[in-house]
C-alpha cells in the first residue's frame, strides 16, 4: 500500500483592508471587503475538493455585523476556524505582553460568537511572532502555533514592500522587522513544542523548500507560473518529492488572493500577482491541490496536531534561530 504521509492546508483569511493597511492607504479605515465573493467560493472550491482545511480569521471581520451571514458559513461548514488576531498588524511582536494579550482575546472571542467556533490554533499576521504572543496562546488553552516561514528571503520581501508601500517615516520603523530576518532560515522546518516556563505550545511551521530553505506555499507558486507554469509545476513537485525524501509532512498556506484576481477584486495591484485573472489562479491552485492529495493525505492544521501531539519533537527556548533543527 502507497505510504499516505501527512500533510496540512489552511487559508489565512486577510481582508482587503488588511492589505491596505498594511500598505499604508488611509483608504483601510472603511473595512473595504471582498469575504463576500472569496468565502462562498472558496468553500464551494474546497468541497469540489473534499478537502478540509483550517481557516485563520482576522477577529475584526468576525466582529462586524455585516459579516455575521458569511462567518456563521464558515463555522457550520466543518473547516477548522482558528486565530489571525483581531487588527491584522504585522507588527503585533512589537507590542506590550497586555496589548498582545488583548489583542488575541478579543480575537478569540469575536471569532467565537461568530462561528460558534472556539480556536485552538493561531497564526500572527505577516509570521510575526515574539514570546509574549506563545505565553498568552498557552494561557487561552490553544494546542498550536503556526506562525513561522523559515526561509532566508524575509528581508527580500521587506525592501519589496518598502519600495511600493505608502508609508511615512515612524510607519517604516514600526515596520522595521517585518517578515522577520534572514536568521529564520535557522528555524526549524518540521514541527516541535516551544518551551515555556511550565508550559508548552506546539509549533507548525509553514513549511518550505527542504535543505535550501525557499517558500513554495501557493502565492509564490501562482507568482512563478505567470512566467512558466511549466516552471513552476516542476518547481512544486520537487518540493513535494523533497518533503517525502527528508520525511517532512508539509504544512502549506494558502491566501485569499490566490483565489482572486484582478477581474474580482480592484486596489490591489500593488500586490505580486494582482495582474493576473481569478480563473487562472483558481486552476493552478486545484492543480496544486489535487498533486498535493495524491502524495500526502492532507488535513486541517488542528487535525495535522492531533496526529502527531504523542510523537517525541524536539524542543525549543524563544527566540532561537539556531541551530538548524529540522529539514
Amino acid at each position: 500500500m502507497k505510504d499516505r504521509r501527512l500533510a496540512s492546508v489552511s487559508l489565512d483569511l486577510d481582508n482587503k483592508w488588511s492589505y491596505l493597511k498594511t500598505h499604508g492607504d488611509p483608504d483601510w479605515r472603511s473595512f473595504p471587503s471582498y469575504l463576500d465573493v472569496l468565502l462562498p467560493m472558496v468553500l464551494d472550491f474546497l468541497g469540489r475538493h473534499s478537502l478540509q482545511i483550517t481557516f485563520f480569521v482576522v477577529g475584526q471581520d468576525a466582529a462586524l455585523v455585516e459579516n455575521a451571514q458569511l462567518f456563521s458559513m464558515l463555522g457550520a461548514s466543518g473547516h477548522e476556524i482558528a486565530n489571525h488576531s483581531f487588527h491584522h498588524e504585522p507588527w503585533l511582536h512589537r507590542k506590550s505582553s497586555e496589548e498582545i494579550r488583548l489583542e488575541l482575546k478579543d480575537a478569540h472571542e469575536a471569532i467565537v460568537a461568530a462561528t460558534t467556533q472556539s480556536p485552538e490554533g493561531f497564526r500572527g499576521p505577516g509570521f510575526s511572532l515574539s514570546e509574549d504572543t506563545l505565553l498568552t496562546l498557552s494561557d487561552l488553552g490553544y494546542r498550536y502555533d503556526a506562525s513561522t516561514l523559515p526561509t532566508f528571503i524575509g528581508p527580500l520581501a521587506r525592501a519589496y514592500y518598502f519600495r511600493t508601500a505608502k508609508l511615512p517615516p515612524e510607519a517604516r520603523t514600526e515596520r522595521e522587522q517585518l517578515f522577520g530576518s534572514s536568521r529564520e532560515f535557522f528555524r526549524p522546518n518540521t514541527p516541535y513544542r516551544w518551551r515555556l516556563p511550565g508550559r508548552e505550545v506546539i509549533e507548525i511551521p509553514v513549511t518550505t523548500l527542504p535543505w535550501l530553505r525557499v517558500p513554495f506555499h501557493f502565492s509564490y507558486l501562482i507568482y512563478l507560473a505567470s512566467y512558466s507554469e511549466r516552471l513552476a509545476g516542476a518547481y512544486f513537485q520537487t518540493a513535494l518529492t523533497a518533503c517525502r525524501a527528508a520525511s517532512v509532512e508539509p504544512s502549506l498556506l494558502l491566501h485569499p488572493l490566490d483565489f482572486l484576481g484582478a477581474d474580482d477584486v480592484s486596489g490591489l495591484g500593488f500586490f505580486p500577482g494582482m495582474k493576473l485573472d481569478g480563473a487562472f489562479k483558481r486552476r493552478l491552485v486545484s492543480e496544486y491541490l489535487d498533486r498535493l492529495a495524491a502524495n500526502f493525505s492532507v488535513l486541517a492544521v488542528g487535525r495535522h496536531v492531533e496526529k502527531i501531539a504523542s510523537r517525541e519533537l524536539p524542543t525549543r527556548k524563544f527566540p532561537p534561530a539556531s541551530p538548524l533543527g529540522g529539514q
